[in-house]
């Protein structure tokens, strides 16, 4: 037995609130660390020391073992949790960790080298009789090679990095001509991603599911596997929405998958928590066929759903095996839990904007407010800021129910209570994806946002006209805030005739009230709503008939900007009457504008320069994202206002182009 009274968690944000409330419930002391830019983050509030590892970026903070270290010895720790994400699959940072005299909660460093090379855990595989699909993951990297090898595996095939994650450095390729571009664009985001540029080729299923396995070992000899989870509605091959029990699992088939993961976590030796992850035929010619694909050697985001139906906490058992102790279930006693346990979803609220690429956004959190009755792990506050460093994710919302029906009713109703004004965010998109008549009836693959949710579905969530004509209204005709109760609705005009040009969520429009305060009627294009009754009832909630039905918004406020959510419904507006006729210009003038808080890595554009549409101008970074900007247009780059490594925010003006 090890046993450590002290923990530092090596991470931040929500991940470091989950790990710390179990710690302090088993009476552990609590050690977060934060970079530069989470000085004041929510997730500093939840441990009992705060250590200041300095830098903004990954790369110069969270990701420096070295400063972790001194942070770990300066605070007195004994212990180290990685969390999921950043250095959590490092094995040097868990060697670094163990060679410093401090208890290391995650399985051994020689486990984690086993799975990290995704070339080198498939040779393992296959020669330990675990299925993988046809491919390549030879030494020989030859751009000639890896082609010949494509050809040779025959298409549709996925180009991966043989060192990737998080669907860096993936391509999928449908065809010979396309091979070459996706094999050189892949290499290069490899080696920028991951320092290592080395590929691998599998056969592609693109009706398939994503099915994972949770297992878990002790120091004793003992692994056990929890049953699965089912990953499948994804976006860039991130995960979204995770559900167990999976509906195309069953009981015979989750024990011959079990089986797999087990043996897998055996074969390279494994302790603690990891998941093995597989591609499951659940439609196809080899329906109830599953191929590995990896192993995560670490705990996942989406392990909630599996404590609801087991009725564990597995960080509890994280801390307790890195102890020393015993695993507490056998493996008929936790999957008999798992089968009587019910069904699980869990969500992932990200700040992206899924209309228009899923582009990561940053700014503050002006109002958060987390459903009730379900659980919601976070590390979000009103007022805290979402830095464009991190990884977008902000809060998993999780429903548990007695079946799946029930599950999925209570998280999108979940959903549509949660209140992240000030930031886009994925919560309506989410909503919608859960209360999909494909999702309802699980006709589900890998391929589900694809075919259900392309650009023009996902911009089905751009905001109601009737939300739009009330944000518009109250700019123009309400106090900032709420009057006394004697003088509500008082107004020394009696009659209403302007114009309200705004920006909602990006896109310019004019709306025309006429009437009295009491009875507007707004017009913009071919919507038009009446709107009486209009009152402001406090700073954050305005009320009004809108076309005879009454609503509530509430709504924040930070200068010219208004964030908006309604029945579930969403809107981000600039009053243009407040940025002057200059501004209001430049909006709708040829300036290209940074569509995300980020980072420029790249600028191609020249001042004086003459260009064609579509051309490469600018890359920007964020979230662990790439953005291209090009020309929108033929044309001359009048002013260029950026350069490379320039922090830039949101709607800023980058490069301006003439006609």
């Amino acid at each position: 037995m090890t046993r450590f009274d002290s923990l530092l968690i090596a991470n931040r944000g929500e991940i470091v609130t989950r790990v710390a409330r179990t710690a302090r419930a088993m009476g552990l002391k609590t050690i977060a660390v934060a970079s530069a830019a989470d000085r004041h983050a929510p997730h500093t509030q939840g441990c009992d020391v705060v250590m200041n590892i300095r830098g903004e970026r990954p790369a110069d903070s969270y990701l420096r073992i070295d400063r972790l270290l001194a942070a770990a010895r300066a605070s007195g720790a004994e212990a180290v949790h990685p969390g999921y994400g950043f250095l959590s699959e490092n094995a040097d940072f868990a060697q670094a960790v163990i060679d410093a005299g401090l208890v290391w909660v995650g399985p051994p460093p020689a486990a984690m080298r086993a799975m990290a090379d995704k070339s080198r855990a498939r040779q393992r595989m296959a020669a330990a009789g675990v299925p993988v699909l046809p491919g390549y993951d030879g030494d020989d990297q030859r751009p000639e090679a890896l082609r010949d090898a494509g050809l040779r595996t025959g298409f549709p095939l996925m180009v991966k990095a043989s060192a990737g994650g998080g669907g860096r450095g993936m391509r999928l390729v449908l065809d010979a001509a396309t091979l070459d571009a996706a094999l050189a664009s892949a290499a290069a985001e490899a080696q920028a991603a991951f320092g290592d540029a080395r590929l691998l080729i599998e056969r592609a299923l693109l009706s398939t599911r994503h099915v994972e396995i949770q297992v878990f070992a002790d120091t004793h000899g003992e692994v056990i596997h929890l049953g699965e989870r089912d990953c499948s509605i994804q976006r860039r091959h991130q995960k979204v929405i995770e559900e167990a029990p999976s509906p195309a699992v069953s009981p015979a088939l989750r024990r011959r998958m079990g089986e797999v993961a087990v043996a897998v976590a055996r074969e390279v030796g494994y302790v603690g928590a990891g998941t093995v992850e597989f591609l499951l035929d659940s439609q196809g010619q080899e329906r109830g066929a599953f191929w590995f694909m990896e192993m995560n050697t670490r705990l996942q985001v989406e392990h909630p759903v599996t404590e609801a139906l087991v009725g564990v906490d597995l960080v509890e058992w994280q801390l307790r095996i890195a102890a020393g102790e015993a695993l507490p279930l056998t493996q008929d006693e936790a999957l008999a839990r798992f089968e009587a346990g019910g069904h699980a979803i869990e969500a992932r609220l990200c700040a992206e904007d899924p209309a228009h690429g899923y582009l990561p956004q940053s700014g503050t959190v002006h109002h958060w407010q987390p459903p009730r009755g379900v659980r919601c792990d976070h590390a979000l506050a009103t007022g805290c800021s979402i830095s464009p460093f991190y990884d977008s994710m902000l809060a998993k919302v999780v429903a548990h129910g007695t079946s799946r029906g029930a599950a999925r009713h209570q998280l999108a109703d979940a959903l549509d209570r949660t209140t992240c004004l000030g930031v886009t965010t994925n919560r309506a998109f989410l909503a919608r994806v859960l209360r999909h008549p494909a999702f309802a009836r699980d006709d589900v693959t890998t391929a589900f946002l694809g075919q259900h949710f392309g650009d023009d579905a996902a911009r089905a969530d751009d905001a109601p006209s009737w939300l739009r004509a009330l944000a518009a209204a109250t700019h123009a005709v309400l106090p900032p805030a709420a009057l006394p109760t004697l003088w509500a609705g008082w107004t020394s005009s009696h009659r209403v005739d302007t114009l309200v040009p705004v920006e909602v969520d990006g896109t310019p429009e004019t709306w025309r009230l006429t009437g009295s305060p009491g009875m507007l009627v707004a017009q913009c294009g071919d919507a038009t709503h009446t709107l009486a009754g209009l009152v402001r009832d406090s700073r954050s909630t305005v009320s009004a008939l809108v076309d005879d039905r009454p609503v509530k918004a509430r709504c924040v406020h930070d200068g010219h900007d208004s964030w908006w959510l309604c029945d579930g419904a969403e809107a981000a507006l600039r009053d243009l009457r407040l940025i002057g006729t200059q501004g209001a210009q430049t909006a709708t003038a040829g300036a290209l504008r940074a569509p995300m808080h980020g980072r420029v890595t790249q600028v191609h554009a020249v001042a004086g320069a003459t260009v064609q549409a579509g051309a490469l101008l600018l890359v920007m970074e964020a979230m662990k994202m790439e953005h291209q900007i090009v020309a929108p247009f033929d044309g001359t780059v009048s002013a260029l206002h950026t350069r490379v490594d320039d922090q830039v925010g949101a709607r800023q003006v980058l490069i301006e182009i003439a006609r």
